[in-house]
């Protein structure tokens, strides 16, 4: 029964994640599309984006911590991406260059966001997995 609540835990961290990633490209469409200027767009990425790491570091050591490697070793790409990203520097979204790097930052998101999303599904799968394995007891 721990199991299905440490898998309930992910399912709902990673809908967390999911969000701060669609929420960024909800700005980046704003600023493409005109309705939102450089500076409120970049301001509202930038607040999100190291809680969108912190989550993914958590959610990675979560799956440590409960003894699912196979779900961690599919988050370390993920978590190694972003570690890179904030030792470089290229974290923030630079409010000068923003419409320079409009279509690499959505794409950077968007490539996120289908990644979360197997991740999600996995997680699911594994979910009613043990569910259906505990049901079984």
């Amino acid at each position: 029964m721990a199991d299905i609540f440490a898998w309930l835990i992910s399912f709902f961290i990673l809908i967390a994640l999911i969000v701060l990633v669609i929420y960024q490209l909800m700005c980046l469409a704003d600023l493409e599309f005109d309705y939102i200027n450089p500076y409120d767009s970049s301001s509202r990425i930038n607040k999100v984006v190291l809680p969108e790491y912190i989550i993914l570091g958590v959610l990675c050591g979560f799956y440590l911590v409960t003894g699912h490697w196979i779900m961690s070793l599919f988050c370390a790409p993920y978590l190694y991406y972003n570690v890179r990203l904030y030792r470089q520097g290229k974290h923030l979204v630079d409010v000068t260059e923003i419409f320079n790097l409009l279509s690499k930052e959505k794409k950077q998101r968007l490539v996120k966001l289908f990644y979360l999303v197997f991740i999600l599904f996995l997680s699911l799968f594994w979910m009613i997995y043990t569910s259906l394995e505990d049901h079984d007891d």
